[in-house]
């Protein structure tokens, strides 16, 4: 059985459902995945506490959503270079302590590109399973699922472009293009751990 360590990133398009995804699939490798939880533990590297962070707006510490349009939150462009930075180092601590993980977001597939042990996935959907996603899965209304898929894909190209300087969906750095709609949280999720078990040739 191969005992190396992988690691697997994992961008994705809002209503993808792309960290349910990223869930279940840690539940079939049985690994950790980090999400916003680089955030929280950047802020506390800084010395400063989450909710300092996003004091510039009271709704983006209480509202999961807001937090998507926001990813360093809404302090100014000095603070969020420096949690940016802290949040490089703390992946590649992460990575090198060889435990294999998931790293949902944060351009972990910018940060990892010279580990040869990574497999960067990009899960993405058509709109309107976008939009049903946002209303049945989510909870929000029409017009906000509509504000939502607008205002957090450009939160996310915006982030990536400004600390990676190359599209969140350019497919030059992805392993892995797949279709959640195809397949379902859960199918999806199946079907990756079994490319993942291929690819590092892991016993299952």
């Amino acid at each position: 059985m191969e005992k190396r360590p992988y690691f697997i990133t994992i961008a994705r398009q809002f209503g993808s459902l792309g960290r349910p995804i990223a869930k279940e699939l840690s539940e079939l490798l049985g690994i950790e995945y980090y999400d916003r939880d680089i955030l929280e533990l950047a802020c506390r590297e800084l010395g400063k506490p989450i909710d300092e962070i996003e004091k510039y707006d009271e709704t983006v510490g209480n509202n999961k959503f807001m937090q998507m349009m926001y990813p360093l939150g809404m302090g100014d462009s000095d603070m969020h270079t420096r949690l940016f930075q802290m949040q490089q180092s703390l992946i590649r601590d992460i990575a090198n302590k060889e435990q294999s993980c998931i790293f949902v977001g944060r351009c972990a597939d910018y940060v990892l590109k010279d580990n040869r042990r990574c497999i960067n996935v990009f899960i993405f959907a058509p709109y309107e399973d976008r939009l049903r996603n946002s209303i049945d899965v989510l909870g929000l209304s029409r017009d906000e699922a509509k504000k939502m898929i607008k205002e957090v894909d450009k939160a996310r190209e915006l982030y990536h472009r400004t600390y990676v300087k190359s599209s969140l969906e350019s497919i030059d750095d992805k392993s892995i293009l797949i279709n959640s709609s195809e397949l379902g949280v859960a199918g999806t999720a199946q079907l990756l751990a079994e490319m993942v078990r291929l690819k590092f040739q892991l016993a299952d």
